[in-house]
């Protein structure tokens, strides 16, 4: 592996992948999980763990208590998440044969159809943490797998994930994987020189994503100070002095809802005016500018219905219904109509620099603004009333240009992260099936 010029590893060339051979080639074998090299073995999971054991059936709350509790919920494919935590009720001491230890590999026993039968690897992400009676921790035999890293790759290849699918029975909302039915599990077993080289490579895959994840929050927590002390004043750009005043958003601008957008004209890929719904906004690439829509229309059409158009540069948000409070605000960057459940922030430019008012917006809640109604909204009256504190425009210009350049940084890196996790399915794929070898 090496290092960049910000200090994160790169994959090494020796792990480069090759084409996919669609025929069985000479060194091969085909076996009842696909083929694989003729010196690798396909083993039953019965006959690779020493023991299987189910964690405790613990009562448990959303409050903190001593034991952090790992669930069902905790599980991805090969990792755990522990953003959501829930604990042991306090005055129960729960049994240590129950307590996760570094490495250990967690099987999901219980859950949807679709997800039941995750496997995770316990990296230590909380300091304790014990896990209930609905996972089942595997104890790998060492004579026949290398490690439990390779197991927990092993598991998590696209194939096993479809034919440990396969097991489960039950409903699409409650579905289970039986013990009996894991046991009889094959799965794929080079020799263990081998599998330690496979875990190896995937590992400095996972340090190389690990590390960018720190890279990329780190990046998160500057952008985050530099808003706080940019937006507000607290700290100036070199060459800027002038009087910061607060004004209503009415003073810079005006707000406007959208329009109805009857079903019979939805659905065109192309037209002059992109329609956006609520639902656009999460659409890849519309992560501040508008850049994709799901339904454009013609000038007829919008003629008909009576649609206005809203100028590049007008800042978007819903304010119908539980979107509020997702806190999403975008910046068109074409003229385009928006749905009746949205309403559209028309900025004056000569007045105000639309990324720097947007930053500042996106340190509002508009959540917090909500009539207490039934259906929650936000009306003209009181988003017209939200105070601003703004600088000369030039300044304006240039603060949004720093936060910009930092957000450009931070985009740069998650393109990168996800480009590598891409990289390591494909590893994942090409190294646990034997297509490429690395001894």
């Amino acid at each position: 592996m090496n290092k960049d010029v910000m200090g994160v590893q790169e994959v090494s060339p020796e792990y480069e992948l090759v084409a996919e051979n669609p025929a069985v080639p000479v060194g091969y074998k085909q076996t009842e999980v696909g083929v694989i090299p003729e010196d690798w073995e396909t083993k039953t999971l019965g006959s690779a763990l020493r023991k299987g054991r189910l964690g405790g059936n613990y009562p448990n709350q959303g409050t903190a208590s001593d034991y952090p509790l790992m669930k069902m919920g905790n599980l991805g494919r090969g990792y755990f998440d522990v953003s959501k935590q829930e604990y042991i009720c306090g005055g129960v001491i729960p049994d240590e044969q129950h307590r996760l230890r570094y490495s250990d590999v967690v099987f999901n026993t219980r859950n949807t159809l679709d997800l039941v039968g995750k496997i995770a690897i316990w990296r230590d992400e909380l300091p304790i943490a014990y896990y209930n009676s609905n996972l089942m921790r595997l104890e790998f035999d060492k004579d026949v797998v290398a490690s439990n890293e390779y197991a927990n790759y092993a598991l998590n290849t696209t194939g096993s994930i479809t034919r440990l699918r396969a097991l489960a029975t039950g409903t699409t909302s409650v579905a289970a994987i039986y013990t009996r039915d894991l046991l009889d599990f094959a799965f794929i077993v080079p020799p263990k020189p081998e599998q330690k080289a496979i875990a190896t490579a995937l590992s400095d895959v996972d340090a190389l994503l690990e590390e960018l994840d720190r890279l990329i929050a780190k990046k998160r927590d500057i952008k985050q100070a530099a808003m706080q002390q940019l937006l507000t004043g607290e700290t100036r750009l070199p060459g800027f002095e002038g009087e910061w005043i607060t004004v209503r958003a009415s003073d810079i601008g005006h707000f406007r809802g959208g329009n109805g957008f009857p079903t019979r004209f939805q659905g065109c890929s192309s037209g002059a005016y992109p329609f956006l719904k609520v639902s656009d906004m999460n659409n890849a690439g519309n992560d501040t500018f508008i850049e994709k829509a799901n339904h454009h229309i013609d000038e007829p059409v919008r003629k008909q219905i009576g649609a206005a158009i809203f100028p590049s540069g007008t800042i978007i948000f819903a304010k119908v219904g539980a979107a509020i409070f997702l806190e999403r605000k975008k910046i068109l960057t074409m003229p385009s109509c928006i749905d009746n459940n949205m309403t559209g922030y028309v900025l004056d430019s000569d007045t105000v620099d639309v990324r720097f008012i947007h930053y500042a917006l996106l340190r509002k809640n508009l959540g917090d603004l909500v009539a207490t109604t039934a259906l929650p909204s936000l009306s003209g009256a009181v988003l017209a009333s939200i105070e601003l504190t703004i600088p000369p425009l030039e300044e304006q210009v240039s603060i949004a240009t720093v936060l910009s350049d930092m957000d450009t940084e931070i985009h740069a890196l998650e393109q990168r992260r996800s480009k590598t996790a891409e990289l390591k399915q494909c590893m994942m794929q090409e190294l646990l099936t034997g297509r490429t070898r690395l001894v």
